[in-house]
């Protein structure tokens, strides 16, 4: 959702283009900074009623690389190009140029929103051993399984234990 709504941003501009009251005024007056409304006012002097509506956009590299061409062939600076263009984004242009100096045309490319997924799309094959247990002999699944028997009363043992260390330090708090 938008900061401030169309009508909004509609009124200011109206405001400051019938005159009388500058920039930094008006937007102390309405509690903003003025750079925005500054910016508010030239996009709709070149779009008209198009500029103060929200936009959603996505720019490839080849149209970034063209503003960046056209701002730097004309002397332009990054709020104009940005106004010329409706760029909804004020620090857009800057930043374009920054990484655009930085990795050239493929530092440009749009990347993927959001935090990269960490498992793979499909699982990996299980090892042999693991898809078919029935090759095992029945020496070594009889082994397993005293194994298992064995690690699970072993733990059963430690968590008596410290139940029973439990109790004891709560009887000892008790009497104290």
């Amino acid at each position: 959702m938008a900061k401030y709504d169309e009508r909004f941003k509609r009124k200011l501009v109206d405001t400051y283009l019938r005159g009388g009251i500058g920039l930094p005024v008006l937007a102390a007056r309405h509690g903003i900074d003025y750079s925005m409304l500054r910016r508010w006012v030239a996009a709709f002097r070149l779009h008209g009623d198009a500029a103060l509506h929200g936009k959603q956009s996505r720019y490839d590299a080849r149209f970034k690389l063209k503003v960046l061409q056209h701002m730097w062939r004309d002397g332009l600076s990054a709020r104009e190009i940005t106004a010329l263009y409706d760029i909804r984004a004020a620090g857009a242009v800057p930043q374009w140029a920054r990484l655009y100096d930085e990795g050239g045309i493929d530092a440009l490319a749009p990347r993927p929103k959001g935090r990269p997924r960490k498992m793979a799309d499909t699982q990996p094959d299980k090892p042999a051993e693991e898809k078919a247990p029935d090759t095992r002999t029945r020496e070594e699944l009889l082994k397993e399984n005293d194994y298992l028997r064995a690690e699970v009363a072993y733990l059963k043992k430690l968590d008596a234990l410290l139940k029973a260390k439990k109790q004891a330090a709560q009887k000892k708090k008790r009497k104290s």
